[in-house]
């Protein structure tokens, strides 16, 4: 029963997923601006290449 008790009461595990939400929700941001900041970025370099390429 000891051992029982103790595994009710060990919150290490509720900190490992916690933590893990918290990085799944870091990594679903940075997906979420590089999506929309990548076709921008991408407009900017073609404009640059553009011009580069006329001078």
């Amino acid at each position: 029963m000891n051992i029982f008790a103790r595994f009710a009461q060990d919150e290490s595990g509720a900190t490992a997923i916690e933590y893990g939400l918290i990085a799944a929700l870091i990594s679903v941001g940075i997906i979420a601006a590089v999506s929309i900041l990548g076709d921008g970025l991408a407009g900017v370099f073609a404009d640059i290449n553009t011009q580069l390429e006329f001078e």
